[in-house]
Parts: C-alpha cells; structure tokens; sequence
C-alpha cells in the first residue's frame, strides 16, 4: 500500500474565536496566520477550520458540498493516563458526555483496545480521546 497516514483533514467552523481558544486550551498548536483558513496542529497532523465566509462562499468548492459546523467526529490518542486525561477536561470545564468507556481503535489494524472519553467542542464536533492499555 502506498498509503502512510493522514496529513490533515478540514471542516467548516461557525464560532471562530471560540474554536481556536478551545483547542489551544486542549493543548493543540493554533495557526491563526491565513484566514479564512485557520488550523490546529497536534504531532505532524493538523486541521485545517474553514471560517463561516470560506464554506458559505458559492465559489469555493474545494470541500463536501454538504458540509456544516459540527459535521466532525475525530478520535485522538492521549499520550497519558486516564486519570491525567479526565484531570485535564475537568481543568478547562469541559463536559465530559461518555466515557470512560472501553473501544476498539486504529492501533494495530483496528485489534488493539483502550479507554475512551467523549466531548464536544463549541461548534458541537464529537472528540473522542482514547488512552491505549
């Protein structure tokens, strides 16, 4: 396979400040330097946020054309334990809707488990943050 990984995925963001506030807070490195398009970069990944008047520009077609704020569903591996993971959510206040929960991830073809936590961030995205055992 020629394939090796990811190199960035993007979706579109209504709440702009709030975003790029709420994922520096989680610890995400923010890029703030061409908007419309703004990212957060965590390792050699990063998102790529498309501000309201990229995605509701008609000339812009370079993404799905049915994509709205809180269409993302992301799952990070947290480096940490669950403890420290839970002890860090519970620091910026944010709420934690499922979890600790036990889930199959992508680590060694989809065979290797962990414990994930669930949150929303202020566009509604579902991120998932799963500690490997």
């Amino acid at each position: 396979m020629t394939i090796s990984g990811f190199d960035h995925v993007a979706m579109p963001i209504e709440n702009v400040k709030e975003m790029l506030s709420f994922y520096g807070k989680l610890g995400f490195t923010v890029n703030d330097s061409m908007p419309p398009v703004y990212s957060v970069h965590f390792g050699d990944n990063k998102i790529n946020f498309h501000a309201p008047e990229l995605w509701q520009s008609k000339s812009f077609g370079l993404r799905g054309p049915t994509a709205q704020p809180g269409c993302g569903d992301f799952c990070f591996v947290w480096n940490g334990s669950e403890a420290s993971l839970i002890e860090h959510l519970n620091k910026l206040s944010v709420k934690i809707i499922e979890g600790p929960v036990e889930r199959t991830g992508g680590h060694n073809h989809g065979r290797d488990t962990g414990t994930s936590v669930y949150i929303r961030d202020p566009d509604k995205n579902l991120l998932e943050f799963i500690v490997y055992h």
